[in-house]
């Protein structure tokens, strides 16, 4: 069985022959204490020294870097773990190198999709700070993950019109997502706005922010 070590190595030549500038960390301690400068973050759950999904939580927490969790199960609750700890997409091994490169790419353009959005956008008592990724809703600060935040933006950007269930999980999440994993991020920030009529369900077809 390949062990933690060869696998990383493997995978930075490989990615370092596909053009990539690659910073290999040994484990989650090192990760967390360089807290390195990049444009993604590859990371295995199985680690030596702590808890992937801690390890993620803490990288969330400090950067807004996307970032890709590693696993090696193939189960819809690993990847809701992965989710909800913050990671922009999940990953199975054994995988197929090309798979791998298409994930990458794909949350880079969804980590850039609202690079064109206003720095600040406001819906009555919701104020959305874009460069900062902050919630204010009624002189609240509302901490969300980077998910939360990305589907709030989507629907206020769209306000007063449906965005469809296929839209968002492919904006938001690649489309490779089950609808019970938007249901869960819709219900979270329902919760944290305290609001629940904010975010209209539209039965059979999406969401709508409804409010001005």
């Amino acid at each position: 069985m390949e062990s933690q070590d060869e696998y990383r190595e493997a995978l930075t030549e490989d990615l370092v022959r596909c053009g990539q500038k690659v910073q290999a960390m040994t484990g989650g301690r090192a990760a967390l204490d360089c807290r390195p400068v990049a444009d993604l973050i590859l990371l295995g759950l199985e680690l030596a020294d702590l808890d992937g999904l801690e390890v993620c939580r803490a990288l969330r927490a400090g950067c807004d870097t996307p970032v890709i969790a590693i696993g090696s199960q193939v189960s819809e609750l690993d990847t809701v773990l992965a989710l909800r700890a913050g990671a922009d997409d999940y990953v199975a091994r054994p995988y197929g190198f090309r798979e791998l490169m298409a994930r990458m790419e794909a949350v880079m353009r969804r980590a850039h999709a609202h690079e064109h959005a206003p720095e600040i956008l406001e819906r009555g008592p919701l104020r959305i700070d874009v460069r900062k990724r902050e919630v204010v809703f009624k002189d609240r600060v509302i901490r969300m993950t980077r998910k939360e935040f990305e589907l709030l933006l989507l629907l206020a950007l769209n306000r007063g019109t449906v965005v469809s269930r296929d839209r968002i999980l492919d904006q938001i999440w690649g489309g490779s997502w089950s609808r019970r994993t938007l249901d869960t991020h819709v219900s979270s920030i329902r919760s944290k706005l305290g609001d629940r009529d904010w975010i209209v369900s539209i039965r059979g077809v999406g969401f709508m922010m409804d409010h001005i």
